[in-house]
Order: structure tokens, then C-alpha cells, then sequence
């Protein structure tokens, strides 16, 4: 019903950025929220920013003030600039999306990876 496409994820030197993209495709009647998540090996998912309908937006104190978060409402499209990276956020990203097809649920994309060298 609805299919998440992600993008930009790969290798970077401490210090360094990375963009992601989300693309977010199918039946949808309207999106409340698109936003990313992480996961590192051993460790639980984590929540590391969203962005509202209305154009709120969230992020983990962990990332802010060094991650962006904003979204093409008119492509259905989330990105993640990520600046200043550090090791510590090596893991793998998962787009997600609450959208609203025959009802509201939340819909994941297959995860991408963000290795950062020290």
C-alpha cells in the first residue's frame, strides 16, 4: 500500500555529513508524520527525528543542533542532513511514515546504512 525508498546512506570520517532521503509512494490519502529511526547493533531503536504535517518537528538531544530534518510535502519525501557526525552514530536508518491509506498506521522503509570513522 505504501512503499518507503531510501537514499544517501554509506561511509563518512568523523566530522563529516550525510544526507538521507526518504520517498514515500502508494495509495496515500495524506501523511501525518515522516521521520527516521535508528539502530545500532546490540542496542534498541531509536527515534532520531520527525517532522509533522504542520511542520513540527522533533529530534533527539542526541543529534540536535547537528542533524535537519525536513520534508518535499509535494514529493512525499523526508531528508536527514546530518552534519558534524560521530562514530557513535554508526547504525543502521529507518525511514518511517504515519500515513493514512484505508486507515492511519505506520509504514517502514528497509533501513540504510550510516558508518562513521573515527
Amino acid at each position: 500500500q505504501v512503499q518507503l525508498v531510501e537514499s544517501g546512506g554509506g561511509l563518512v570520517q568523523a566530522g563529516g555529513s550525510l544526507r538521507l532521503s526518504c520517498a514515500a509512494s502508494g495509495s496515500i490519502v495524506s501523511i501525518n508524520a515522516m521521520g527516521w529511526y535508528r539502530q545500532a547493533p546490540g542496542k534498541q531503536r531509536e527515534l532520531v527525528a520527525y517532522i509533522a504535517s504542520g511542520g513540527s518537528t522533533n529530534y533527539a538531544d542526541s543529534v540536535k543542533g547537528r542533524f535537519t530534518i525536513s520534508r518535499d510535502g509535494a514529493k512525499n519525501t523526508v531528508h536527514l542532513q546530518m552534519n558534524s557526525l560521530k562514530p557513535e552514530d554508526t547504525s543502521v536508518y529507518y525511514c518511517y511514515v504515519r500515513a493514512t491509506v484505508y486507515a492511519t498506521s505506520v509504514y517502514w522503509g528497509q533501513g540504510t546504512q550510516v558508518t562513521v570513522s573515527s
